[in-house]
């Protein structure tokens, strides 16, 4: 036990007194470990020390109440459930060995994309388990009518010679059907294949199911991309602006002595040169940035806003270029240009999208920002691109089949173009389906038809133009706006297409490996690093932002757009969400039906709104009050260095008096003077005048001797 190690450890038999003292010691710990209600698994002890604390707690011949069991079963059952839990928001340590090799070779902010790519997979996994519990098999296990084509609606007069259609012709190539998605109308992928019976018929609502699984989905994943968001806020306004954590902590305690192979020591030799080339970056920029007068950061900002309205006129372009793209792909639907037509608002997308983010990069680099503020300002600039393409892909689908801000016959009678499509949820839902198919062919493409023959070329050719040419630079921000954009798409088509996430799922799972192909073969590390930690809160914010943008649309058609007649599962009704108050008369009670009209009603919403801002108040205090506590803190723990520094000093000056031999100059050179470095310890003193008292008249007796005088910079008021 740890009570005979310690005494059997001993350098030396003790006095009584000092192994009375030790009895005692040992007695009261003893005492505390019986009372303490910590876990034993959480004491700093063996293994064996462990159970002989068991054993204290509880003897063999005493025998626990069933209440402290079952309290104890329930804190391991909670600890299993935490780690779990754990274990699910890392992704079961999907990957881990090439995210520790990605992060090895080229620098945790490469790194973070592919994390950020896995953490995107296990919100598809996620999404897709909840929309199979509560849609798929109740249907299978209700056995409701089984999907098959949508009917044609009888009665409708188009104008001129037009007839209700599926909204497309038709054509037998299977593989074209397979890019289309016609081949999967009739299938559980689209909205039109789901069928169900009256609602008095069940008492389980695959309506209100299929209709509230999107909505539990997109506030599952608000709160996963908002927890990694607060987790991946900067730390530099928590520690401050002028806080650099010393190189001296980075050199001594980096490397991991626990490693035995050459190639996980060369990985982590990369690791820790990276980390001090970010570290030497950031200082370099930090001192220039203090260097600069007021005239040339005036300069500096007038530059920034040129490239930015620059950048914005870029963006407008695009917009309106995807506008007109859509509009003239979905106002055409002649046979002979049918082919070019399907794809003509992908491929528009995904020129713009390939181009923007590459003028974006060559306009922001001419700035010479921070490698950081680089890649967050170019990301920032292609998020909007994108997100802005994506909304303007939206409002043209929105003009042509529901008509918004047209006016038409169809439209009039029916609330949406029933003219040119019949089941217009289907045709939408076909629209993202090929977004989806066309940006993961686009990123098979470039991967083995541009980067993979590039670096064939580089490498086999020499000369000026191949050396100038080199293997392409790994870029985070277009690469995050692509996956950001897919999982866009896919949070908008979880009304029509609600296996849309399986197939972004098994798109990201292919991506992975195909961009970790390109990173470690065709491409070359780039030689800006940045942190992970300054790029990490800002994928989540994108990702937030796409999220808004696929929410908005979809609340605009379940309380507002007409369903189609003939298909689907709201056919006959005004809309989607009219489904919740038929449930609700019909099941609830008449105090749950007040209950509700309570609840949703303005009496309500006005003290809900009170008191939430009482409660954001308290939060916005209690954070303002944390600030100036950590401020306090910090300054104390400034004094508290610099008066063990003034110590040190007046103990060297009271060694060198009181040495028999004077100080030399190689041996006051060969005396450290920092414990950090590379940079002043936090507090250390600066020149100071000697104190008055008794170290002032001990080198007064000794007037020969010269007081060493410190160098270290002593921290002004506005540092601390």
């Amino acid at each position: 036990m740890f009570r005979q190690w310690s005494v059997q450890s001993g350098p030396a038999p003790r006095r009584p007194d000092s192994q009375a003292a030790a009895e005692e010691l040992w007695e009261e710990e003893v005492e505390r470990l019986c009372a303490s209600r910590a876990p034993v698994r959480m004491l700093p002890y063996a293994m064996a020390d462990k159970r002989f604390i068991r054993n204290l707690r509880e003897p063999e011949g005493v025998k626990t109440s069933c209440w402290q069991r079952w309290r104890r079963r329930g804190q391991v059952a909670r600890q299993h459930l935490r780690e779990a839990a754990q274990r699910l928001a890392h992704g079961f340590g999907l990957w881990e060995e090439a995210l520790y090799e990605i992060g090895g070779l080229f620098g945790t902010g490469i790194q973070s994309y592919f994390t950020f790519l896995r953490f995107l997979l296990l919100l598809n996994l996620l999404t897709l388990l909840m929309t199979g519990s509560f849609v798929l098999l109740p249907l299978v296990w209700l056995h409701h009518p089984e999907p098959g084509p949508a009917l044609k609606l009888t009665g409708l007069q188009c104008p001129g010679s037009h007839q209700p259609q599926s909204g497309i012709p038709r054509f037998h190539n299977p593989l074209w059907n397979i890019l289309t998605g016609r081949a999967f109308n009739n299938t559980y992928l689209f909205y039109g294949a789901y069928r169900a019976g009256p609602e008095h018929s069940s008492g389980y609502s695959i309506r209100l199911a299929y209709l509230l699984s999107p909505m539990a989905c997109l506030l599952l994943c608000f709160c996963g991309t908002l927890q990694r968001m607060v987790e991946g806020l900067p730390r530099q306004p928590l520690l401050g602006q002028g806080y650099r954590a010393p190189l001296s902590a980075k050199v001594f305690s980096s490397w991991d002595f626990c490693i035995r192979v050459w190639e996980a020591a060369t990985i982590k030799k990369h690791e820790i040169s990276n980390e001090l080339k970010v570290e030497l970056e950031e200082g370099r920029r930090l001192e220039l940035a203090q260097q600069q007068t007021r005239a040339q950061k005036a300069c500096r900002l007038l530059t920034y806003l040129r490239t930015n309205v620059l950048i914005g006129l870029l963006v407008a372009g695009a917009i309106s270029a995807i506008f007109w793209a859509t509009k003239y792909s979905q106002d055409n639907k002649e046979e002979s240009l049918f082919l070019v037509l399907q794809y003509l608002p992908p491929g528009v997308i995904a020129l713009v999208n390939f181009l923007g983010p590459q003028l974006f990069t060559v306009l922001i680099q001419l700035e010479n920002y921070p490698p950081s503020t680089e890649v967050n300002l170019t990301l920032i600039w292609c998020v909007v691109l994108k997100l802005a393409s994506l909304g303007m892909f939206s409002f043209s689908l929105g003009q042509t089949v529901l008509c918004v801000g047209r006016n038409k016959t169809s439209c009039e009678a029916y609330g949406y173009n029933a003219c040119e499509y019949q089941c217009w949820e289907n045709s939408v839902g076909e629209e993202l389906y090929k977004l989806i198919i066309f940006n993961f062919l686009l990123t098979v493409a470039f991967a083995f038809l541009v980067s993979l023959p590039r670096r064939l070329l580089v490498e086999r050719f020499s000369g000026q133009f191949w050396t100038w040419l080199d293997r392409e630079e790994f870029l985070v921000p277009k690469n995050v706006l692509d996956i950001v954009a897919a999982q866009t798409v896919t949070w908008m088509g979880l009304f029509y297409c609600p296996l849309l996430p399986l197939l972004n799922s098994a798109f990201l799972f292919l991506t992975f490996y195909i961009k970790k192909y390109t990173l470690l073969r065709n491409s070359k590390a780039s030689p800006r690093l940045f942190r992970a930690s300054s790029s990490t809160f800002f994928f989540q914010l994108v990702l937030l932002l796409g999220l808004l943008l696929a929410a908005v649309p979809l609340a605009y058609v379940i309380t507002s757009t007409r369903s189609s007649w003939d298909c689907g599962l709201f056919a006959n009704y005004s809309a989607p969400w009219q489904v919740v108050p038929e449930l609700v008369t019909l099941q609830l009670p008449l105090a749950g039906q007040r209950t509700l009209h309570y609840l949703s009603s303005h009496a309500f919403s006005f003290p809900l709104l009170i008191l939430l801002s009482l409660v954001l108040t308290v939060c916005v205090s209690q954070s303002r009050a944390n600030a100036r506590a950590i401020q306090g803190l910090r300054k104390q723990l400034v004094w508290l260095v610099q008066e063990k520094w003034h110590l040190v000093d007046d103990l060297s000056r009271l060694l060198l008096e009181l040495s028999p031999e004077p100080e030399t100059p190689r041996s006051r050179a060969s005396r450290p003077r920092s414990f950090c470095p590379g940079f002043p310890c936090p507090g250390s003193p600066g020149p100071r005048t000697p104190l008055k008292g008794p170290s002032t008249r001990l080198s007064s007796s000794s007037s020969g001797a010269s007081v060493p005088v410190s160098k270290f910079h002593f921290p002004s008021r506005t540092e601390l």
